[in-house]
């Protein structure tokens, strides 16, 4: 019988080691996977690349990582709001080194990981300094960027339902990066507001299929 639950948030990153590439969900405060991340801060991996939309806080959410000191690269869009003291000297983030990647670029780097293609070209970011160091072709006429592809050791995502095979459908915008990064990672945990039986989820409905997700914990909805 495939049963992917795992009784707590503690258990299912506790194989989380030092050096290990994640891809953590979200898009501003929707859609991340807050729980999972507390349990990984707690357990204290460090040496950590982190792939991400951007961090919006310093206590939680992507911030709350780099806070503890366990994050050395970031990968991302957009690095911090402007309120917030991340990198800044005397934080515990000040030595993160921070890759900025065009928000579309870096979904679609995570998507060739997760299908199976090594890079892509496109023409976002040519002639800026973000295109530094990285190979130039010239295709009708118009110069592009050849991107390399994303893929994580552990995928750490959160959607609305899901059942114990790891079927899983999204809430609204809270669905953003979750699906491809549950799709690019070696292992992916996800953190599921309710767990049905299967078949209560129409397969119609389901973003997420099984074959992409290796761990399945329940996080009720706070009130």
């Amino acid at each position: 019988m495939i049963d992917k639950r795992v009784s707590t948030v503690e258990q299912a990153v506790s194989d989380i080691s030092d050096g290990a590439t994640i891809l953590i969900g979200g898009f501003a405060h929707a859609g991340v996977p807050n729980e999972l991340i507390d349990a990984v801060a707690k357990a204290g991996p460090k040496h950590l690349t982190m792939v991400g939309n951007g961090a919006t806080e310093v206590e939680t959410g992507h911030g709350q990582l780099m806070t503890a000191g366990l994050v050395d690269k970031f990968i991302c869009s957009f690095p911090k709001m402007p309120d917030k003291p991340l990198y800044e000297e005397g934080h515990p983030s000040a030595g993160v080194q921070i890759e900025i990647v065009p928000q579309g670029t870096l979904a679609e780097r995570i998507r060739a990981g997760g299908v199976g293609i090594p890079g892509f070209y496109t023409a976002t970011a040519y002639g800026t300094p973000l295109a530094e160091g990285k190979e130039v072709r010239e295709f009708d006429g118009r110069h592009y960027l050849f991107e390399h592809a994303i893929k994580g050791d552990f995928a750490l995502i959160v959607a609305e339902k899901g059942d114990r095979w790891g079927n899983l459908v999204y809430r609204g915008t809270a669905r953003n990066f979750n699906p491809i990064m549950a799709m690019a990672a070696r292992i992916t945990i996800a953190q599921v507001h309710q767990l049905v039986e299967p078949g209560e989820i129409d397969p119609e409905h389901v973003i997420t299929p099984s074959i992409f997700v290796d761990r399945v914990v329940e996080v009720p909805r706070k009130p």
